[in-house]
């Protein structure tokens, strides 16, 4: 009797103790299927090709609703007439609200007709019915659910994460009247400078081989199903991609000419016209719909879209209902995290519902439905450090002061210009691409979410990396936008990369973040790091060769931040020539194209990093004011 009333004790404690997220989406894939009808459409677009598109509408025909729509190329699946999603819109809010859901494979994509083109370039100068592009799509698109599905109030909403967010700027470029409010989140928006495969020209080695030994496989045919996932067959990301050697060898070794992209990919190594179709900023004109772009400041994939979506909106179109949405999250975390943490780092509160609900659901609600204005500021952006939000009627904030961080004799930093010191002026390092720096402590295979915020005690322990330091601050500094490194250096070889880092050194007496499975105290939290491929000093079009021995200046932009390095913290820069296999390795010897260099074209090189007066390496931050 005693032991069954001990398992009953324990049974129902386990009960308890399910997360209550459980029971709501549980509750939710309910009330999906017993309030939804679902139906499935193959809509014709202009030149023909029928694309797969599944509408999910409420039961309730007693009113008119907007219809969410959303392009994918990840599936719209399940494909079944009788299998629903389990969630839908961009939270249960628009669920339980009610909303027409559909969910289109994009061209060329699972279950959709036609031929998939990586992000497919604009064309604004369509002259007939075989002229597309996925704006006249999504158009197309609009058109027949306008027009064949029931009950709808006439106005469309869209929205899209990472390539969907592609898709969803896309859809702003349709210029379809109906479409009334988009959201374009983490949005892809330039492959070469900014966002997945390159960070300023270098190459971000298992972001793109990962993704595309799986998303880039041929699908002659329409098919309910993805290629199979790639095994490295070691748990050791570093050790594989180092003994994959030089880039010339994925294709002959691993793709074997079954990703086309790879190919187009290594035919053009600068920022030659291949790429520049693939930017969609210049397109970004007479904007009509109200736009909100969503980013993450630690989103290790599209931050820099999402930045740049909601900057070029802003400048080409004065007077546009144009608005940024920045937390403090990783890919997509806002909408499937709560959003209090990454990795070691603690932002205190539950930033995600509060935006999923309070933020992006009342955007909707207001242009879709006509409900109150909820009065939302241009920029409703997180301030990290001091953890808390922040609302602002520009981005960035007009409070600001540019202010040169400079790198000092010692290996100190300080807002002063340097003087000179005994040591030469220079600091230097040897960078080896056989034994490159780890952008990560941790044994993964690939790109992680958490590396934006990682503890950098490791790095700052390596020979190969230089490291400069702030004494403990006397009082807050909030920094606000963009980080502009402007770097002397020079190099025994004729090509180089240069990362830099900047980072929040938590004090020895730090409480400890509950999060954390590191002592927070004394944490190395990386706020933001780029790598700069120097060949591009002068121009992404025309990279040139560094001359041997020669101090260079090396500026560049690295993406924005809005972060609060406390008083009692110190503020680090790490700069650094290899970030392996975060970023491909320069041969440090010039070659025309590093995807053809050849094993034996890898050297060392000696790296000088140069804080003399007469050659100052700062990095330029924008300073709130008091």
């Amino acid at each position: 009797m005693k032991k069954t009333y001990y398992l009953l004790i324990a049974l129902l404690v386990s009960i308890l103790c399910i997360p209550s997220d459980v029971y709501a989406q549980e509750d939710i894939a309910a009330y999906i299927k017993n309030n939804y009808t679902k139906a499935i459409y193959y809509i014709p677009m202009r030149d023909g090709i029928k694309l797969c598109t599944i509408v999910y509408s409420p039961k309730d025909a007693s009113q008119k609703y907007p219809i969410m729509l959303n392009r994918t190329p990840y599936s719209v699946g399940p494909y079944g007439e009788n299998e629903y999603k389990t969630s839908m819109g961009p939270s249960d809010f628009f669920v339980k609200d009610g909303y027409i859901f559909a969910y289109q494979d994009v061209r060329g994509k699972y279950m959709s007709e036609g031929e998939f083109m990586d992000v497919r370039p604009h064309n604004p100068a369509k002259k007939g019915k075989k002229d597309i592009d996925e704006s006249s799509d999504t158009y197309d698109t609009i058109e027949w659910l306008l027009k064949n599905v029931k009950n709808n109030n006439g106005k469309f909403g869209q929205w899209g994460i990472s390539y969907p967010g592609f898709y969803t700027t896309m859809g702003v470029l349709s210029n379809h009247p109906a479409l009334k409010a988009a959201s374009p989140q983490a949005p892809v928006t330039d492959w070469f400078i900014g966002d997945d495969f390159h960070h300023n020209g270098a190459f971000f080695l298992p972001h793109f081989f990962n993704f595309m030994a799986n998303f880039g496989k041929p699908r002659p045919q329409p098919r309910p199903t993805s290629p199979y996932r790639f095994n490295h067959g070691t748990p050791d990301g570093y050790q594989f991609f180092l003994n994959l050697g030089s880039l010339s060898h994925i294709n002959s070794v691993f793709y074997k000419d079954s990703v086309a992209f790879w190919n187009e990919f290594r035919q053009h190594p600068n920022y030659d016209p291949f790429w520049q179709a693939r930017n969609v900023r210049p397109h970004l004109k007479n904007v009509k719909p109200a736009v909100m772009t969503v980013g993450g400041w630690f989103d290790a994939e599209n931050l820099f879209g999402a930045l740049e979506i909601y900057k070029t909106i802003e400048k080409n179109n004065p007077g546009a209902n144009n608005m940024l949405v920045m937390g403090p999250w990783f890919h997509g975390g806002w909408a499937r995290s709560d959003g209090s943490f990454l990795g070691n780092a603690s932002f205190v509160q539950k930033t995600s519902p509060f935006y999923r609900e309070n933020i992006e659901f009342k955007f909707f609600q207001y242009h879709l439905k006509g409900k109150t204005d909820p009065k939302l500021p241009e920029a409703y952006v997180f301030e990290t450090g001091s953890n808390q939000w922040r609302t602002y009627d520009q981005w960035p904030p007009k409070n600001t002061q540019a202010k040169r961080l400079y790198l000092q004799g010692d290996h100190k930093l300080a807002f002063a210009t340097p003087t000179a010191d005994g040591d030469g002026g220079y600091d230097e390092y040897v960078s080896d691409p056989a034994h490159p720096v780890p952008f990560i402590e941790e044994i993964k295979t690939g790109m992680t979410r958490e590396y934006m915020t990682d503890d950098q005690r490791f790095a700052t322990r390596r020979p190969d990396v230089v490291v400069y330091t702030t004494d403990a601050l006397t009082e807050d500094i909030t920094i606000a936008g963009q980080v502009k490194p402007s770097l002397h250096v020079s190099t025994s070889g004729t090509d180089s990369d240069f990362i830099v880092k900047i980072i929040d050194v938590y004090p020895d007496t730090a409480a400890q973040f509950k999060e954390s499975k590191i002592p927070t105290a004394g944490y190395q939290m990386l706020v933001r790091g780029e790598p700069f491929r120097a060949r591009f000093r002068n121009s992404y079009e025309k990279p040139e060769a560094l001359t041997a021995n020669q101090p260079t200046e090396v500026s560049f932009v690295m993406p924005d931040i809005n972060h609060t390095f406390k008083k009692g913290h110190r503020i680090m820069v790490q700069i650094q020539s290899t970030w392996f296999p975060l970023v491909d390795r320069n041969p440090q010897k010039y070659v025309d194209n590093i995807y053809d260099a050849k094993d034996s074209d890898y050297q060392k090189a000696t790296q000088r990093i140069y804080h003399s007066p007469d050659k100052a390496t700062y990095i330029e931050l924008n300073v709130v004011g008091k």
